[in-house]
């Protein structure tokens, strides 16, 4: 019963990320924080069901690296871009 609870919260919790990331397309950093939090809840969904079946959780660290690389290389691109730039405005970027 409890892990239902959880499962429920997770999903709950992962759409309104979704929502947020639909939502803010004003700024880069917004978007990547938003794509964090879906992250994080990809991973506490994911040792929910690990745990539930009573697998190991080296897949969850597995996950949790590459979701820091993930993390890091956004962080990248943000900074080259406001080098670049200026600012983290998607109006104020061009594809030409």
């Amino acid at each position: 019963m409890i892990m239902f609870l959880y499962s429920s919260f997770s999903m709950i919790l992962f759409i309104l990320g979704l929502f947020c990331f639909v939502s803010n397309r004003k700024h880069l950093l917004s978007m990547l924080l938003s794509l964090e939090f879906i992250v994080l809840m990809l991973f506490f969904m994911l040792f929910i069901y690990l745990n539930l079946m009573n697998y190991e959780n080296y897949f969850s660290m597995m996950f949790l690296t590459f979701s820091v690389c993930e993390g890091a290389l956004g962080l990248s691109i943000l900074v080259s871009m406001i080098r670049t730039h200026g600012n983290d405005y998607f109006q104020s970027f061009s594809i030409m």
